[in-house]
């Protein structure tokens, strides 16, 4: 945390903005919400990597930039590459002195279609050497900087310009990619996922995947008012509804030991999240239906592992 905090409850949450005001994002914006949370728990010691995206168009109109720590601009397809170089480059410049040795934390913001689909390959090089970064998935669930186009991130049953709900068609048609699942499965040290509507749980787990040793990766919901078609002044609510029908757990995994950090002996039913939203207003009874066995399950089997660690 930075010296200069405020008291918040029993938190300690840093005064200094290190995101500017005057950005492009719509109103109502989880990922600005995640953007400017996830930077007070990093601090000023850090880099950070953005592929092409809502996060990077909107903070950064030439000529003009609301990033007031290390900041640069990569592809959609090799953020994970390029700050794998990065701190390879850092520990060499250390080691040869060319620069003060210091903890300097390497990050990467990107969208869901830059993560789980056009730089999954980058992410899953990266984690496999090992290299010490921190990976922050800005999941709102399609590519909503260039038209709401589908992305293996968006749930079953929504309708996005690409996969757009008709007469034939009830919009997305497979289920979300499980990135975490994904993470886990190259045997790194932590991997979790959070909400903005939790913001303490949010900035905990950024500074705890900043401090450990080796990759870390936090996939974060980001409500999307534009291409989730809800309003604006309801995004924490539907964050906070999405963890509370277990459509998107909040749980962190450190050396393969699931945790469950906002836990319900009760889920609430999963129409109460979606009827909030217009992308997924034409879903009839038998679909909504479908998609709440879906979550019943996977949230089953989340438990069954917790289970297993805990006994």
């Amino acid at each position: 945390m930075e010296e200069k905090s405020i008291k918040f409850g029993k938190s300690l949450v840093p005064i200094e903005e290190f995101v500017a005001e005057g950005h492009n994002f719509c109103t109502g914006c989880g990922e600005a919400l995640v953007i400017r949370l996830a930077c007070k728990a990093l601090g000023k010691n850090v880099i950070i990597n953005m592929p092409t995206g809502c996060d990077e168009i909107c903070t950064t109109p030439l000529p003009v930039t609301s990033w007031r720590v290390p900041w640069m601009h990569t592809l959609f397809e090799n953020a994970a590459a390029t700050i794998s170089g990065v701190e390879a480059g850092l520990k060499i410049l250390m080691k040869k002195d060319r620069i003060p040795r210091r903890d300097i934390v390497t990050v990467v913001m990107g969208g869901d279609g830059a993560t789980s689909d056009i730089g999954v390959q980058a992410l899953s090089g990266a984690m496999e050497r090992g290299h010490n970064f921190l990976y922050i998935c800005l999941d709102n669930e399609a590519y909503m900087n260039t038209g709401i186009q589908r992305s293996s991130a968006t749930p079953y049953g929504a309708s996005t310009t690409t996969a757009p709900a008709g007469k034939v068609s009830i919009g997305q048609t497979t289920w979300k990619k499980d990135m975490v699942a994904i993470a886990v499965a190259h045997s790194i040290p932590y991997a979790a996922t959070a909400c903005p509507s939790y913001p303490f749980d949010l900035m905990n787990k950024v500074k705890k995947g900043a401090e450990v040793k080796g990759p870390a990766y936090i996939n974060i919901l980001s409500p999307c008012p534009t291409g989730w078609r809800h309003l604006s002044n309801m995004t924490i609510e539907i964050g906070r509804l999405a963890v509370e029908t277990g459509i998107f757990p909040i749980y962190e995994v450190e050396n393969g030991h699931y945790r469950l950090n906002i836990d319900r002996p009760r889920l609430k039913p999963v129409e109460e999240y979606i009827k909030l939203q217009g992308r997924f207003r034409h879903l009839p009874d038998e679909e909504i239906k479908k998609i709440q066995e879906r979550v019943n399950e996977e949230y089953r089997k989340l438990k069954a592992k917790v289970a297993a660690f805990a006994a």
